[in-house]
């Protein structure tokens, strides 16, 4: 069969907040201006917000900018944060609510709204559909079309393909979206922004990225235990041998979302980052909100918290790098969402204006303009030494040092704190470490990876390639199991990585139709012998409401 073809002036990979927000703007734009531009969103999930999870508390600065009448419009932002309290857990029952003045002040959230990231998207895409966008959920942007050392658009995966790359009966091949400029907004991790920023050495002369692993359940519980609109965050317990810390939102309806952030520089390959969340719910700063509650929903994403010094240059012949993608998000507030959709504005203006001058792949070098006087960069400038000085100095006196810099210096002490080790080279060997006992889950506040798995409605075609592939296949058993016990079978949070026995000995199974999507195995593979890629498109988690 013949690939079909069709031509845009701007195709944006990714209905996220980043892409969306690109699509609104740029199509205000021209409606303000009355030109008539052809805009393109493709998304790999079934549908837009399918694959968005999100904490979430938002921010309202940049949607503020985009549309200033939201509130008219009927944005789902209906839980104002009322309360908001931190706390530093000290083991399983003990805890010390922290008060405000040791608090760093990009923690506070006095006028942001408990939100679900998933069904903002999905109205962000109803205002861009209004707007006259283009948005095509359920296909996936699978490899990078480049001419003449420019990004010409993006080819979309081809459909029925068997595992064994063979054509099946339903097979369709994919198209070619065309674009005088490609936006690439794939969420952290992209695969095809990790292909850009290695062609274009995107990240020449930064330090690596670094990333968590953020876990995510929505629970509804007795309306006695409810308290609409309060936030809680915590550092410490249960993470002894991992830096991140714990989250539980008051979302409206007698709903509470309650997760945890791992970051991914530990050294223990026994650590496993799903069953750190299980133990913390039975802590009871937490229990005491979800004993007696149901849980809904589950979820798993990595995190691009790198921050300042990690960010990539985000322009390339033919294209843009956004949000979580480049690594946009703030984790100074553990927030990317407004700085996500803010990255996107500034695109937009950008585009508009090369577009106006008829300008087709010329790189948008006065991007790089727009964003260094924006609030944006501003505000991570402000944040560099957070990730850092948690890296360096341990949870405590990281944050001490962060309290100091954000309360006393806004930011701004004279030092520039750096964290130049990638977070997959940080494992140490298994005889160096201690295997960790984790308790089975008890059903009631903690549960099973598979049982997880089930509530994030994923579903993949199981006769496809596999998405998850190695590159040489023996290291799963010669390397990564002999020197880490394989790793793999910890850190994912879908129980996608399984060692079986079999005749000849150990082999690594890979449970492909399990993957969440959170691209931890890419991240954290000591050896970088995993690589994700996209499956066919709709495959994945279909998230209702994270």
């Amino acid at each position: 069969m013949e690939r079909e073809s069709m031509e845009f002036d701007v195709v944006i990979v990714g209905a996220g907040p980043a892409g969306l927000a690109t699509a609104c703007r740029l199509a205000q734009l021209a409606q303000e201006k009355q030109q008539e531009l052809m805009i393109c969103v493709v998304e790999k999930g079934s549908e837009v917000g399918a694959h968005i999870l999100s904490g979430a508390v938002l921010e309202t600065r940049a949607l503020y900018e985009l549309f200033p009448d939201w509130e008219d419009k009927g944005a789902p932002l209906t839980t104002k944060v009322s309360d908001d309290h931190i706390y530093l857990l000290k083991n399983e029952q003990k805890a010390s609510k922290l008060p405000g003045f040791m608090v760093p002040k990009t923690m506070h959230n006095e006028g942001n709204y408990i939100v679900s990231m998933g069904n903002v998207c999905r109205w962000l895409a109803e205002q861009a559909e209004q707007l006259g966008v283009e948005i095509f959920p359920g296909f996936a942007a699978a490899e990078l079309i480049v001419e003449e050392n420019k990004v010409a658009g993006v080819l979309t995966g081809d459909m029925g393909v068997d595992a064994k790359g063979e054509h099946k009966d339903s097979y369709m091949p994919g198209m070619e979206l065309r674009a005088k400029y490609t936006v690439f907004a794939e969420g952290c991790r992209g695969h095809l922004g990790k292909q850009l920023i290695e062609k274009f050495e995107l990240d020449k002369g930064k330090s690596p990225q670094h990333y968590a692993i953020g876990f995510k359940e929505i629970w509804d519980v007795p309306a006695e235990q409810h308290q609409e609109g309060l936030v809680v965050h915590s550092a410490g317990w249960p993470l002894s041998e991992a830096s991140g810390g714990g989250y539980l939102y008051h979302a409206e309806n007698n709903q509470i979302l309650v997760g945890l952030i791992v970051d991914l520089n530990y050294k223990n390959p026994y650590l496993s980052p799903f069953d750190e969340f299980q133990r913390l719910k039975h802590h009871p700063v937490y229990a005491q909100y979800l004993k007696g509650g149901k849980r809904v929903s589950y979820g798993a994403r990595a995190i691009s918290k790198g921050g300042f010094n990690s960010l990539p240059k985000m322009t390339f012949p033919g294209g843009l790098l956004l949000g979580c993608d480049a690594g946009t998000l703030n984790f100074a507030k553990i927030k990317g969402n407004h700085t996500a959709m803010k990255s996107g504005l500034l695109a937009a203006e950008s585009l508009f204006e090369a577009l106006g001058q008829d300008k087709k792949g010329e790189e948008l070098t006065d991007f790089s303009r727009r964003f260094e006087d924006s609030w944006l960069y501003d505000e991570l400038y402000r944040s560099r030494n957070f990730g850092p000085a948690i890296h360096k100095y341990g949870t405590f006196w990281g944050g001490a040092f962060n309290t100091l810099d954000q309360n006393w210096f806004g930011g701004k002490l004279p030092v520039n704190l750096k964290d130049e080790h990638p977070d997959h080279e940080q494992l140490l060997p298994k005889e160096q470490c201690q295997k960790i006992s984790y308790a089975k889950p008890d059903g009631e506040l903690s549960f099973d990876k598979l049982s997880s798995v089930f509530l994030s409605n994923t579903n993949h075609e199981e006769d496809q390639p596999c998405h998850l592939q190695l590159i040489d296949e023996s290291v799963p058993i010669k390397v990564n199991l002999a020197k880490y016990d394989e790793p793999a079978r910890l850190y994912c949070p879908a129980g996608v990585y399984e060692i079986i026995e079999e005749g000849d000995g150990p082999k690594l199974q890979i449970n492909a139709q399990n993957c969440v999507h959170c691209k931890t195995c890419d991240i954290k593979d000591p050896t970088q012998n995993i690589r994700w890629v996209v499956p066919e498109g709709a495959g994945g988690p279909n998230y209702p409401n994270m």
